[in-house]
């Protein structure tokens, strides 16, 4: 999974980009914690991507 898909999984469940901080882009969503997102292009990003999508709440 690459960064690119998380992305769009993350907006289309209601995350908004808050700010990017080098190759990290933050997501916040009302009454959540914030979830960052390595972006490197169309680098697979593994068991971290998953961890991400659980951090948000997405199965």
């Amino acid at each position: 999974m690459t960064a690119k898909e998380i992305i769009k999984i993350l907006k289309a469940n209601g995350w908004n980009l808050n700010r990017i901080r080098g190759s990290h882009h933050i997501f916040v969503k009302e009454s959540c914690r914030s979830v960052s997102v390595p972006f490197h292009g169309n680098i697979d990003l593994g068991i971290l991507g998953k961890r991400i999508l659980k951090q948000a709440g997405i199965k």
